[in-house]
């Protein structure tokens, strides 16, 4: 156990790295951190209004500002109704934290959820097999266990509190 432990602890070492380090992004996606502002520039379909205007350009909570004859004003950017032409600011991540961000943030229908099933169970592992380190009588199990269970405690406090 603790050689299968090792082995894989040192496989998935960059794994982990590159998740620990992509959550921590993750974590201040509703701010500007690290983001960069853009330039989009796209003819959408002409005569859009309201939400329909904002899924297209991809901008939630989408608000028009004000309308000036075909002209739609909104935070960033504009839309003309006639010919479709629509201009605007976003902020983006740089393209090789985007990468890392939409690995971590992979759903089923993403050929990357291989890998972060494979990581979860591989975690799963870790945490089961660090009970199968120490003898069960001795008094490093009997820390690892106090440890675990205050891990435990502390995260319900931060779920629930």
């Amino acid at each position: 156990m603790r050689v299968l432990h090792r082995y894989l602890g040192f496989f998935l070492a960059g794994i982990m790295a590159v998740y620990a380090l992509s959550g921590i992004v993750m974590i201040f996606r509703d701010t500007d951190f690290l983001k960069q502002e853009t330039i989009m520039e796209k003819t959408l379909a002409p005569g859009l209004a309201g939400e329909a205007l904002g899924r297209e350009m991809r901008i939630r909570e989408f608000k028009a500002d004000r309308e000036e004859g075909d002209l739609v004003f909104f935070k960033g950017g504009q839309y003309n109704k006639a010919t479709g032409d629509a201009k605007w600011t976003t902020k983006q991540l740089p393209a090789g934290i985007e990468k890392l961000t939409k690995m971590h943030k992979a759903t089923s229908k993403s050929p990357l959820f291989f890998l972060n099933i494979f990581f979860g169970i591989s975690l799963l592992f870790f945490v089961i097999s660090a009970f199968f380190m120490f003898a069960v009588k001795s008094p490093m199990f009997k820390k690892g266990i106090y440890y675990t269970i205050a891990g435990i405690v502390l995260t319900l406090i931060m779920l629930f509190v």
